[in-house]
């Protein structure tokens, strides 16, 4: 009896195990370098440095996406990016419009999408956000 007991324990800690939520795509980055803009007309610039974490397996690409949470239906662009296993993307990989409120501070969301294919072949969202200016 006392074995059936333990085999159900086990088998329960089994379950818990499999159940748990795993690791979640995340990317961080910063305003550093970026020339202030406050005028409403954003100009072209490379790219901030993201640091990422928990990437998928399986990805071969990296989507990024600029969203300003106070205008959404402007397009500030982005990039997408080959990954090659770092945890880290270099500023300047890839050109986009960048914040430039045109009065008081914004909120703005880099989007990065994990994929199989430059094209395509979705596997998991990050997003991070921070105002600017800061």
């Amino acid at each position: 009896m006392q074995f059936r007991s333990h085999l159900a324990t086990l088998s329960t800690l089994a379950l818990i195990g499999l159940s748990s939520p795993g690791y979640a795509f995340e990317i961080g980055f910063d305003w550093s370098g970026l020339k202030s803009c406050t005028s409403g007309n954003p100009g072209t610039v490379g790219s901030p440095a993201f640091t990422l974490s928990d990437i998928p397996e399986g990805t071969k690409f990296i989507r990024f996406k600029l969203v300003d949470r106070d205008v959404p239906g402007f397009n500030h662009g982005g990039g997408v990016v080959e990954w090659n296993g770092s945890k880290t993307v270099p500023a300047g990989s890839f050109k986009y419009k960048q914040p430039c409120p045109p009065n008081g501070s914004h909120t703005y969301e880099w989007q990065a999408t994990a994929q199989t294919k430059k094209n395509g072949g979705k596997l998991e969202t990050a997003k991070a956000q921070r105002k600017y200016p800061e």
